[in-house]
């Protein structure tokens, strides 16, 4: 059966006085997926959003929920619609004179008939789950910024919305602080199962918690698939973002662009033999959930970036290039080296980096997350033997099966999570 869209675009063009914003614009976004926009500053995207919610509307076209068209909904259908959504803002939005209890009440009491009680054991548990009690009568300039968003995501949550729509979440936040954010999205979209709209102009690593995405260029849509079938795409918006893009990419891992990765890929090897062989590694965190779960998001952020800031500075020393793969993987090619080499090499790097880098990893952390329970963490690696005809994925796939544990340490969980 043919999957439906839950929110569906047809024809919407949006104007500003002589100034068109929107022209035509068509996308679907699908139930239980998480969907990004993306595009440059300035071209949309929160006009895009509001329309969602009802607080523009379009000049022409329409906005379908369910099939149905908000502008046809009755007045009891709006309201049944518009409780289904929930909007995190750019820059949180908490009110300063408010607690973190009563900013996350706020919608409750504003919006549903829920007695006093009701509304606590509600704001409680949604406290809870984003792990915020113990600031739960704390003011928002008390907390750290990741704390801030942790309320602003607990605030949108406390409805039980099917569809949370976030405004740039990563806005204004260094690297690693923009990725514990996005951890923070796809850990809790996972767990709930709402459906997630996010905008951004400046963040790769969107696509690593995203099933679709759709591009907003000269007004309109100009594509909306995967994030695979995006890195294909043939048009002048998709050199323009990833220039963009890429040059971050690079910054926070200080490796390949997973888009350069396959060209550096293709280039080395088109000049090989055809008989001519490689070694290719894939490295994983083992349990990543886990990991975030007990360390936090930025506590998690820190053993990826670390463990690809040590990967690279290994194998980049011997011709190699690597690139983040997902979330929690990282591939590396060696295109002169058989699997003999590749496997003496290993050997090094995993002597090196139990004696030096976990070392890194463990102080890092501990630093981070002050407390006495101990997270254990494990790194898992493979090789696999490649020839220039083969798909490198097929490479690596075969790597991935060989993966077996090279690294193990242990850190402390239990302070307070940024």
């Amino acid at each position: 059966m043919e999957k439906q869209p839950i929110i569906e675009f047809k024809g919407v063009t949006k104007r500003f006085d002589v100034r068109t914003i929107l022209d035509r614009v068509d996308f679907e976004i699908y139930e239980g997926e998480v969907t990004t926009l993306i595009g440059l500053s300035g071209t949309g995207k929160s006009v895009t959003l509001k329309h969602i919610i009802g607080l523009l509307k379009p000049d022409e076209g329409r906005i379908l929920y369910r099939g149905k068209p908000i502008d046809q909904m009755s007045k009891r259908e709006w309201n049944e619609y518009i409780s289904q959504v929930s909007y995190m803002f750019q820059n949180n939005a908490l009110f300063d004179s408010m607690t973190v209890f009563e900013n996350v009440a706020l919608p409750l009491r504003q919006t549903t008939k829920l007695g006093k009680k009701e509304i606590e054991e509600k704001v409680l548990a949604s406290i809870e789950q984003t792990e915020l009690t113990e600031v739960a009568y704390k003011y928002p300039s008390e907390l750290s910024g990741g704390m801030q968003k942790r309320a602003a995501l607990a605030r949108a949550l406390v409805t039980e919305p099917s569809i949370v729509l976030f405004d740039e979440p990563t806005t204004g936040q260094d690297p690693i602080r923009k990725n514990a954010i996005l951890g923070m999205v796809a850990e809790y979209q996972k767990r709930f199962g709402f459906t997630a709209l996010l905008i951004s102009h400046e963040i790769p690593d969107v696509y690593f918690i995203s099933n679709r995405i759709l591009a907003l260029y000269d007004k309109k849509i100009v594509f909306q698939g995967t994030p695979d079938e995006f890195e294909e795409f043939d048009h002048p918006f998709r050199e323009e973002i990833l220039t963009s893009l890429e040059n971050l990419q690079e910054d926070i891992t200080g490796l390949y662009s997973k888009r350069h990765f396959k060209v550096r890929y293709q280039t080395d090897l088109s000049k090989r033999q055809p008989d001519a062989t490689y070694a290719a590694a894939v490295f994983k965190i083992d349990d990543i959930d886990t990991i975030q779960e007990n360390l936090g998001h930025d506590a998690t952020q820190l053993v990826i970036r670390t463990l690809g800031a040590y990967i690279n500075k290994h194998f980049g020393a011997v011709g190699g290039f690597s690139s983040r793969q997902t979330i929690d993987e990282y591939a590396t090619v060696l295109p002169y080296s058989d699997l003999e080499e590749a496997r003496r090499i290993m050997e090094d790097f995993t002597r090196d980096f139990q004696q030096h880098g976990i070392g890194g990893i463990e102080e890092l952390v501990q630093r981070e997350t002050p407390g006495e329970e101990c997270v254990q963490i494990n790194i898992l690696a493979g090789l696999a033997q490649g020839k220039p005809q083969i798909e490198i994925e097929s490479v690596m796939e075969f790597a991935r099966f060989n993966q077996k544990p090279i690294a193990r340490f242990e850190c402390k969980s239990g302070g307070q999570q940024q």
